[in-house]
């Protein structure tokens, strides 16, 4: 059984009617703003799985002014499945890994105090002004519900970061003092 999370945007995209490919490609891209673009390939691998898993079906070709393009309905069987893994809830991450999370680590463990304390400085302030950027964002106008609801979940996020690389830089600094007495 597949479980790739870009199948079931396809198969939620589908339900609102057939669509091929290159479509497909174009409607993720504008319904999961933020998010990293669908490379073509990938959504004609997973056509391609959820042709085979009895997912999706062949609704039609099309040649309009290029390539045959075959558009594609969902089938009862995917609107099951689809319908399954939307009743079930995300289960929170098991374990604590992020790249931040390991480079602070790193640095702080190889680098020393000073360069330790740097490095946490400088990520604070990218991180405080990606931060902005998403909040003008949120002000602009015009802007769609599904850019603000993702601008919502990176905000959310940076600001979560955000505090805890300010823990870490009081940890660090209390340490510190502790060590030097």
């Amino acid at each position: 059984m597949w479980v790739m999370s870009l199948s079931y945007v396809i198969l939620g995209l589908l339900c609102a009617g057939p669509l091929h490919g290159y479509e497909l490609k174009r409607a993720h891209d504008q319904r999961m703003p933020r998010a990293k673009p669908a490379a073509f390939g990938q959504v004609y691998a997973s056509l391609g799985r959820l042709e085979r898993d009895g997912m999706v079906t062949p609704s039609g070709h099309d040649r309009a002014g290029g390539p045959e393009r075959t558009a594609f309905d969902i089938t009862e069987q995917g609107r099951v499945a689809l319908d399954a893994w939307l009743g079930e809830v995300e289960p929170p991450a098991p374990h604590v890994t992020s790249a931040l999370l390991t480079k602070v680590t790193v640095a702080l463990l190889v680098a020393g105090e000073q360069r330790g304390r740097a490095y946490l400085i400088a990520q604070r302030q990218a991180h405080a002004s990606r931060l902005r950027e998403y909040t003008q964002l949120k002000t602009a106008d015009g802007i769609g519900f599904a850019d603000l609801i993702a601008a919502d979940y990176a905000i959310a996020h940076l600001d979560a970061d955000l505090r805890w690389l300010q823990t870490t830089l009081d940890r660090v600094a209390q340490l510190h003092l502790e060590v030097t007495g």
